[in-house]
């Protein structure tokens, strides 16, 4: 299971970067989105993943068997938040720099500064 959530956060990685440096603002954009989803799962796989009962201890604080590890699921809650109000605000940022330089291609942009 570890292999193949490795392979998998490889892959987003690689497609992330390679919208990243595309010319495209849009691109760009689902490439951060798509980085982002990458860092969420390589949190959650680095955290452990177990197939175990619910992290809740028992009375006495006795806990039997294997339990999930909450902590990586609360940092991944917490990233996701994150990572939607940067989504959000790219989305904008990007909407606008195309409206007023009238083009979706990076290097355009440039020429419309003057």
């Amino acid at each position: 299971m570890d292999l193949y959530l490795a392979v998998v956060v490889g892959a987003l990685y690689a497609i992330a970067v390679y919208l990243l440096l595309r010319r495209s603002v849009f691109r760009l954009v689902i490439g951060l989105a798509i980085l982002s989803h990458a860092a969420n799962l390589l949190v959650f796989t680095a955290g452990g993943v177990t197939r175990g009962r619910a992290p809740i201890a028992g009375e006495g604080g006795a806990v039997a068997g294997p339990v999930a590890d909450p902590l990586p699921q609360a940092l991944i809650l917490t990233a996701i938040v994150i990572s939607f109000a940067v989504l959000g605000y790219a989305l904008v940022l990007a909407r606008r720099a195309c409206l007023t330089a009238a083009t979706d291609d990076v290097d355009r942009f440039r020429t419309s500064e003057a």
